[in-house]
């Protein structure tokens, strides 16, 4: 393994030539503004480069000891300047071509962060209102999946109403033991790769609700746990009132009342089944 490696053209089970041995991958930075309108960083291909004078995203071939992310940020950093960690990356959407794939890294960025052309690469990049995106002349690969990727570029929260799911989930002696039956839910659901619609890995912001007994949960790593001081209902209500209003908010409870109050609220609801069903999967 080493750096590069995957630079060389290959062909897909389509019968296309691609660039990225290993496949490839690109970042599609995201920023709303105060409006909530969204921005995406877009990057015009240097006029020499493959379809050059397109408009795409910052990317390129990843080399064989990479993962998408990983990929993608780094070519982000090699052609734009953009610092990774400056972002949140909220998932993965990936344009399988049969034996070769290239995968969109969408991330959401609080800012309009600064970029440039660090390479030869790039003959401009500038954040774009999203509906200015379809006018511009775009690479052929990103003009194919535009329509589907642009859908999914909205931040997304997963709410859990812990001690509904534990309930649900019916671990035997669960009732004798709340904080250890919620503990074990929640470090479970930490190393889950969730199921989505449309992107092939999600990273939802997940924001677990305890209440009660379960109120000493230990800090779960890549998650919010808020313990409730009164009613873990009004406790998740809260939270999704403070989503913000691009944000689409999932919460998982079988709660009939709790699930209509949210409602009220825009967001959208799930049942404990369809969390417990990917644990068992």
């Amino acid at each position: 393994m080493a750096d590069k490696d995957g630079d060389g053209w290959t062909e897909c089970g389509r019968g296309h030539r691609h660039w990225g041995l290993h496949g490839a991958s690109g970042l599609l930075a995201v920023h709303h503004d105060e409006l909530g309108v969204p921005h995406v960083l877009m990057q015009k291909r240097s006029a020499w480069s493959h379809h050059g004078g397109t408009w795409g995203l910052p990317g390129g071939a990843r080399d064989s000891h990479e993962d998408a992310v990983a990929s993608a940020l780094r070519e982000a950093r090699e052609e734009a300047a953009v610092a990774g960690d400056l972002l949140r990356v909220q998932g993965v959407y990936r344009d399988d071509h049969g034996g070769w794939a290239f995968e969109t890294v969408i991330a959401e960025s609080a800012e309009r962060l600064a970029a440039v052309c660090a390479n030869g690469e790039s003959d401009e990049l500038r954040w774009l209102p999203l509906g200015e995106v379809a006018a511009r002349e775009l690479h052929p690969g990103f003009a194919e999946t535009w329509g589907t990727v642009s859908g999914a570029i909205s931040p997304e929260t997963l709410v859990l109403d812990v001690a509904n799911i534990v309930g649900a989930r019916a671990e035997r002696g669960w009732w004798n033991d709340r904080l250890g039956a919620a503990t074990r839910l929640l470090e479970a659901v930490s190393g889950l790769r969730l199921s989505h619609s449309v992107l092939a890995q999600w990273y939802p912001r997940m924001v677990a609700v305890v209440e009660g007994a379960a109120r000493e949960v230990p800090d779960i790593p890549g998650m919010q746990v808020v313990a409730a001081a009164g009613s873990g209902d009004d406790a998740i209500v809260d939270v999704v009132r403070r989503a913000k209003p691009w944000e689409r908010v999932l919460v998982v409870t079988a709660d009939r009342e709790l699930r209509e109050r949210v409602a009220e609220l825009g967001a959208e609801t799930a049942g404990p089944k369809w969390l417990l069903s990917q644990l068992r999967g």
